[in-house]
């Protein structure tokens, strides 16, 4: 077979007329036939074929499944098939705007777990419900997020919770777990979280651990203070007994380059000591947030109109400016305001995909840290648009890849082609780990990311029948070529979907097929149990 020829060409697809047949003979629904099958556990490849009846894998055959047993056949040929990809940090807000889920699809994603970074929805089951009611093009499950919680209970208050406001937050952690969320997340580094303290987010958790969910921590620091970011989610994992992952783990800044091996040999202690520690990460060298990352956490209690009004206090400016001068230069910064680029600028269209130092550059300032400190005021108060940030090193991400307690997440966001320059890992995540990482670089075997991509994110959150190519598992597959997958979006031209994606499949039927959206929505709203 010509494997550079199209997918309609390259692949054969039989319908099979059936004639009556004896009762004990099996009726399945669809066969891949000729798989290459990696399953997701880790282990080796194999040459067989998948059966699926009823939304569900009826049968994992080394040898072929004869046709006339089918009402329909893909040839799959040099194709690998392997559990659809389960994304454990999804920024799935735009769900309902966007339930197609395409640029999740495309990239094999059959799974998102929405609410990180301390987000998400509430009313909790309110909006699940909601969800659950809607055709989605993939699955979905979610977090309860502190930040959410805080908000609702303190607003923005830069102080510690009331008896009874922290009453009040662990009981609605307790309502979300009823409701079927898989366990509490912080962004420990954005407001409000990062005016709680640690024995606030020890009793949210110890109510999560007590439903058997998981805690999962957008660390307080990631760059300059990342080593106490880490010792923090893991002392809270330690006293509350509950699973701990590292989300997005990375190293921020020129100066924390290279610590990685620092983080990865605490969580190897962690693990020896007995603590369920884990990690999440996405494949790049940039990451992504908004604007106001770059302005000290202090400042911006009670919202834009409080900041203003610090900003206009000469004292509280001058602390302010020194904060942001710092951050720029030693923490997303990067040192350097060419690493600094906008992604969606609403109030300046013409900003997006332009760095800060052209912004600078433009209004005749300085191209310096502290040239650039006015600037960063100025787009906070006008709306913290979202940042690209240009500041982590390759060998960090490969290391952290490698690292056998890893996954991999997009911490990417819902998207369509449209005029913003956002990251590119919204559309390419998983086909660059498997084009980047497994084929060119080969940092991963191609077992090991898939493992990495399904079985093991399937066993953080505690879900035997996915992430998985064997009998009984959920029909939730991908096929693909992996000489050819890669992502295909940059960091000027991110809105390009991937490469080398051929099938996906949700509870046994095509959401993507030669080339195209099929427009079938079989995805649901997964609760934990």
């Amino acid at each position: 077979m010509n494997m550079s020829r199209p997918l309609s060409a390259a692949l054969v697809v039989a319908t099979v007329a059936l004639a009556p047949r004896a009762a004990h003979s099996q009726q399945y629904d669809l066969v891949l036939a000729n798989a290459t099958i990696v399953d997701g556990s880790g282990a080796a490849r194999f040459t067989g074929a998948v059966a699926i009846t009823g939304g569900k894998i009826a049968r994992v055959a080394r040898e072929a499944i004869p046709a006339a047993q089918a009402k329909r056949v893909i040839d799959v040929k040099g194709r690998v098939v392997a559990p659809g990809f389960i994304d454990v940090h999804a920024h799935i807000e735009p769900l309902l705007q966007m339930p197609d889920a395409e640029s999740a699809i495309r990239q094999g994603i059959t799974l998102s777990l929405g609410g990180p970074d301390g987000g998400g929805p509430w009313p909790f089951g309110a909006y699940l419900d909601s969800a659950g009611k809607s055709k989605l093009g993939m699955n979905v499950a979610y977090l309860v997020g502190h930040n959410t919680i805080r908000r609702e209970v303190m607003g923005t208050a830069n102080r510690a919770p009331t008896a009874a406001e922290l009453d009040k937050m662990k009981q609605m952690v307790a309502t979300a777990m009823r409701e079927g969320a898989f366990g509490l997340s912080t962004g420990l580094r954005y407001v409000p979280g990062y005016y709680s303290k640690t024995p606030e987010v020890i009793e949210l958790a110890k109510v999560a651990a007590a439903s058997r969910g998981i805690y999962t921590s957008h660390l307080r620091e990631e760059g300059l203070g990342l080593i106490e970011g880490v010792a923090e989610a893991i002392e809270i994992g330690r006293q509350a007994r509950i699973p701990i992952v590292l989300t997005h783990h990375k190293a921020i800044g020129q100066k924390m380059w290279g610590k990685s091996t620092v983080t990865l040999a605490m969580v190897d202690s962690a693990r020896r000591a007995g603590l369920d520690v884990m990690i999440d990460q996405y494949p790049y060298t940039a990451s992504s947030t908004g604007f106001s990352v770059l302005v000290p956490p202090w400042a911006l209690e009670g919202g834009t109109a409080e900041f203003k009004k610090r900003v206009e206090n000469p004292e509280l400016r001058n602390a302010i400016e020194a904060g942001i001068k710092d951050l720029l230069l030693n923490d997303r910064g990067g040192g350097d305001l060419k690493r600094v680029q906008f992604a969606s600028v609403g109030w300046d269209r013409s900003l997006e995909g332009k760095t800060l130092y052209d912004w600078a550059v433009q209004r005749k300032l300085p191209p310096t840290a502290e040239g650039a400190v006015p600037l960063v005021i100025e787009g906070v108060l006008k709306g913290s648009p979202s940042m690209v940030f240009h500041v982590i090193d390759e060998r960090d991400v490969r290391r952290i890849m490698a690292h056998p307690q890893t996954m991999i997440a997009s911490d990417g966001r819902l998207d369509r082609p449209g005029p913003s320059v956002p990251h590119p890992r919204n559309y390419g995540t998983f086909p660059r780990v498997l084009g980047e990482y497994v084929r060119v670089q080969k940092v991963l075997t191609l077992e090991s990311a898939v493992h990495k991509m399904s079985g093991l994110p399937a066993k953080r959150l505690g879900l035997s029948d996915r992430g998985c190519v064997r009998d009984g598992c959920a029909a939730d597959l991908v096929v693909f070529d992996p000489a050819t997958v890669s992502d295909k979006g940059t960091f000027t031209q991110p809105h390009q979907y991937p490469v080398g994606i051929d099938y996906v499949l949700v509870a046994g039927e095509a959401v993507f097929a030669d080339g195209k959206m099929t427009g079938a929505r079989p995805g649901r709203v997964i609760r934990r149990q």
